[in-house]
């Protein structure tokens, strides 16, 4: 996810008498003490939050839905595995990214909060370290529940017999595969890498009296991270990482092992291309694969213990591994909970299954005479994205067709859509794949297609060296009589087959001239190395995206208490988009929200936000479709794209929208609004604050129930395993050809 960060939600009982999550007044952000970003005359100090702390926010509603009894047991596990996950990426990154601002522009204040990037950091590490004691009671919880399901994660410091036999075996197994360390004179720390587990123990001498201090470390690196079996029909789940810290006196027998800790770190991702890109001689792919083995050794902006190590041991760990002490987080659970996905099973532990259906009744052949007449609209994960890929193949297949171009950020790792393209080059079309290798933490998958592709005969470019391209835009070019005829597809959501199923996205079809047109033109742009320029038809960013927003916001500002703007994205932080809402809802209009993850602006705020809500849905699939709604009748115009209203997008990306202003395409988009607007099962709500509260509701119904009914999504038949084997990516590739 770039940067795509997920889930969350509720309160259940601890067994303490505490209770797993903290009700919401809880949970609001430690919000600035003074607000000092300079203000214009519109606004009002104290309208905008913190980015991070806003990110913060939306990572805890994904930890409450890990503490939601009402989830299915196994998960709520997941959940707080992507909570986790969430948060390494945050501090890889974010908290990245403003350690380094720190040291180089230590005066530098934020445009919303006046805070320096020192500041900024002191606040997100107090709201972790207040999370992390609700992760900790969220996990008891489970540990509880899971106990009751037939499922015990063992506790080694009272395993029993039998349990002690089976681990003693799974060590047993795993014995060969670890290289312990002694850290002294002779032997200096080891290099540990990003995410990296490892048993830590204060090692000292059987015979020596004295002190004889020494630092053992046993690297968990890539074994298993969990064994399973069953004991007396109950599941037993034996964490790698517990196991060998139990087994440590066997592994250092010659040392008295004096106490152990588990040990992980993370380390800055925040690394530039150093190259200069824009020179004739650069190699982007070489630079970012220097960039990406740069990474690697990166210096750690956290640091997390499980165990209750003494004062000496963290201070020898701090000092070697050279981390901050306030980045130094110690921890009740296991860093890896994973195992969720080793265990057997009952319907009650899972969602029940869904699986996203062909509505869109196309066939080979059927695509552009269907195209010719109305668009089409696929919502994801509603419906298959096989349709999208069927149309790759269909154009491939076309002798009219000229070329194919394309833009990826994201592709799977067995990807469909990566087999079309290549069997379009082979059947002699002209296909050009921009391939953003800075797509991060997917740069290394990226690199690895582009030679697939080259190696298919695909024509593969890098996008700009100053932006990201970050649009999801496909144009197939069609000879046709008196000239050419183009089909455009636009999305919300990457061409990715995994997260299609996974993340709710929307993608429109339209063989429109016109918006063919400015794809062309953004196509041709973008292989000259140049900043698509003005479209019409198509919004393209950077510079027909956040003007047009802005245009249309004065435009509904304009129409007082009759305007309305309802807008979904991802994320919002984008200052000039934020202060026209402002304007808009001190003019009356009714400014609806639905925003995931960050949002800067404050709603509900007397004479400046009043009319403005914000809402965050969270639930089974990640909220990911982009939507713009401005204004209601006859002048309404609708969009979709690529694009949240965050900085690097409106500023700094290339993004591209097209208007849904066919019934076949707006009908569907709306409604998937008004769903948003029903869900009271998996909604939250934006409190003058920055906090969120849940809106109480019993029998609610949750605004992807909904989606799933509209769009046609209902259980099928699994792919039988002969089927499932002919799609593997190397039998597509190669074989694709002889199947049609």
């Amino acid at each position: 996810m770039d940067g795509e960060f997920e889930r969350e939600r509720e309160l259940s009982p601890d067994p303490g008498g505490e209770t797993a999550v903290p009700a919401p007044e809880e949970i609001a952000p430690s919000a600035p003490e003074a607000e000092t970003a300079p203000s214009a005359p519109e606004e009002k100090p104290g309208c905008f939050i913190d980015r991070e702390l806003s990110w913060l926010q939306f990572n805890l509603r994904v930890l409450r839905e890990a503490g939601d009894a009402a989830v299915p047991l196994l998960e709520r596990l997941k959940f707080l595995g992507i909570y986790r996950s969430n948060l390494e990426e945050f501090f890889m990154v974010r908290v990245g990214t403003l350690t380094h601002r720190s040291v180089l522009l230590p005066d530098e204040r934020d445009e919303k909060t006046g805070w320096t990037a020192a500041e900024q950091l002191r606040h997100i590490l107090a709201e972790v370290s207040r999370q992390q004691e609700i992760e900790n009671r969220t996990y008891r919880a489970l540990l509880q529940d899971m106990r009751a399901a037939g499922i015990d994660v063992l506790d080694f410091r009272k395993i029993g017999k039998v349990d002690e036999v089976m681990a003693k075996k799974f060590f047993t197994e795993i014995r060969p595969l670890l290289s312990p360390r002694v850290v002294d004179a002779g032997h200096p720390f080891p290099f540990l890498a990003n995410k990296e587990i490892c048993v830590a123990a204060a090692l000292g001498s059987k015979a020596d009296k004295g002190d004889g201090f020494k630092l053992g470390l046993v690297s968990l690196f890539r074994l298993p991270p969990w064994k399973v079996w069953e004991t007396d029909g109950r599941q037993k789940v034996a964490v790698t990482a517990d196991l060998v810290r139990h087994f440590a006196p066997q592994i250092f027998k010659k040392q008295e092992v004096k106490e152990t800790v588990l040990l992980q770190v993370t380390r800055n991702a925040d690394v530039f291309i150093e190259d200069d890109l824009q020179s004739y001689d650069a190699d982007f792919r070489s630079s970012m694969e220097k960039m990406l083995r740069k990474r690697k050794r990166q210096q750690p902006v956290r640091m997390m213990v499980s165990g209750k190590p003494s004062s000496r041991l963290l201070s020898v760990l701090i000092k070697d591994l050279k981390v901050p002490e306030n980045n130094v987080f110690v921890r009740k659970m296991p860093f890896d909970l994973s195992f969720g996905s080793g265990l057997k099973k009952t319907p009650e532990m899972k969602y029940p299954e869904r699986r996203a259906v062909r509505s869109v009744r196309l066939q080979k052949g059927d695509f552009f005479p269907y195209l010719r007449k109305k668009d089409l609209l696929l919502a994801y994960p509603f419906q298959s994205m096989n349709s999208f890929v069927e149309f790759l193949y269909e154009a491939a297949d076309d002798p009219e067709v000229f070329s194919i171009r394309i833009t990826l950020y994201r592709l799977s790792a067995s990807s469909k859509v990566a087999s079309a393209l290549a069997y379009a080059a082979d059947r002699g079309k002209d296909v050009l794949c921009l391939l953003e290798l800075r797509a991060r933490f997917d740069e290394q998958n990226n690199i690895d297609y582009s030679e697939v592709l080259e190696d298919a005969g695909c024509h593969v470019i890098y996008g700009l060296p100053d932006m990201k391209v970050h649009s999801k835009l496909c144009l197939v070019t069609r000879r046709a009589a008196g000239g050419v005829e183009y089909f455009t597809q636009v999305g919300t959501g990457n061409y990715n087959e995994t997260t299609s199923e996974q993340y709710t996205d929307l993608s429109v079809m339209t063989s429109d001239p016109a918006v063919g047109a400015d794809a062309a033109a953004t196509f041709e742009a973008l292989s000259l190395g140049q900043t698509p320029g003005e479209t019409k038809a198509l919004w393209v960013a950077p510079n027909s995206f956040r003007s047009r927003v802005l245009s249309l916001l004065e435009r509904e500002t304009e129409k007082g208490s009759a305007g309305h703007v309802a807008i979904k994205v991802n994320s919002m932080n984008d200052l000039g988009v934020m202060r026209a809402m402002i304007r808009a809802s001190r003019a009356g209009v009714r400014v609806e929200l639905f925003i995931r993850g960050i949002c800067c602006l404050l709603p509900g705020i007397p004479g400046y936000t009043e009319n403005i809500t914000v809402k965050s849905v969270v639930g089974r699939y990640l909220e990911h479709s982009r939507i713009f709604v401005f204004g209601d009748g006859e002048d309404q115009a609708v969009y979709i794209g690529s694009g949240d209203l965050l900085n690097r997008n409106t500023q700094r990306r290339v993004e591209a929208f097209i208007a849904c202003d066919k019934p076949e395409t707006r009908e569907p988009v709306l409604h998937v609004m008004d769903a948003l607007r029903q869900d009271r099962e998996k909604s939250w709500t934006m409190q003058p604050d920055g906090s969120y509260e849940k809106e109480e509701t019993v029998n609610g119904t949750a605004s992807q129930d909904l989606l799933f009914d509209y769009f046609g999504g209902r259980i099928v038949e699994p792919v039988p395993a002969e089927a499932a084997k002919k799609r593997s990516w190397l039998w597509r590739l190669f074989h694709a050809g002889k199947e049609r």
